[in-house]
């Protein structure tokens, strides 16, 4: 076996750990819903073949960045939860998947965990469309979690960017077009991240990082 293959092995492992310990501590008294089972729908559909870059190496990077900041979170468990679900489903003309992931999440977590807890998980995987505002200081968490692969490395920001393009159905040109809007409407905004905690983490990165793929961008639409 590769040593990449073991890597990504021994990540697997540890994503299902973690996954089985959060959902079997969420469960409703006495109640008998099949986590095992639950993982292994998960994993599947992060599995797809069309995935490059909303796949189980993304989710470990989020909750990466959501220990980073626990200690800031209201209900940790509840982010968690919304992170794990969040893109778990990726068509890929992308127009529905937030929706449909928290609809996938409800009808998943349905007589298992408390509604409270399934609607506030629904609302956290519903703003990470980031059309919207959030409206509570764990809703600006999740969004930045999600936009924190922006504060990496240059290198790292590019492979990320070649990810989603590999992802993208269309034509290069309907991609170049909606990538070239999406990126100019975090420019545009007072500031990228919302919160103080990951603001200080990567928003000069981030800004630069969109700035310099802007210019490839009009590069390649040209």
């Amino acid at each position: 076996m590769k040593p990449l293959d073991v890597q990504k092995l021994l990540r697997d492992r540890i994503l299902e750990h973690r996954f089985l310990n959060l959902w079997q501590r969420n469960l409703l008294p006495r109640v008998r819903c099949d986590s095992d089972q639950a993982w292994e729908k998960l994993r599947r559909r992060y599995g797809e073949e069309h995935r490059h870059y909303h796949d189980l190496g993304h989710l470990a990077h989020c909750l990466d960045q959501l220990d980073l900041a626990r200690e800031s979170v209201d209900h940790p468990d509840q982010v968690e939860m919304a992170i794990w679900y969040h893109d778990v489903i990726n068509e890929p003309d992308g127009r529905e998947n937030e929706r449909l992931s928290a609809n996938y999440f409800a009808s998943e977590a349905h007589d298992c965990i408390a509604a409270g807890f399934i609607g506030r998980v629904v609302e956290l995987i519903l703003v990470t469309t980031h059309k919207h505002a959030p409206a509570n200081n764990d809703q600006r968490f999740i969004c930045d979690i999600d936009l924190a692969s922006f504060g990496c490395p240059w290198e790292c920001f590019v492979h990320d960017s070649d990810a989603v393009k590999a992802e993208f159905v269309g034509s290069d040109e309907e991609y170049y077009r909606g990538k070239s809007t999406f990126l100019r409407s975090m420019l545009d905004r007072p500031r990228i991240f919302r919160t103080d905690f990951f603001y200080a983490r990567y928003e000069q990165q981030s800004r630069q990082n969109i700035e310099r793929l802007l210019q490839l961008v009009e590069t390649e639409k040209d």
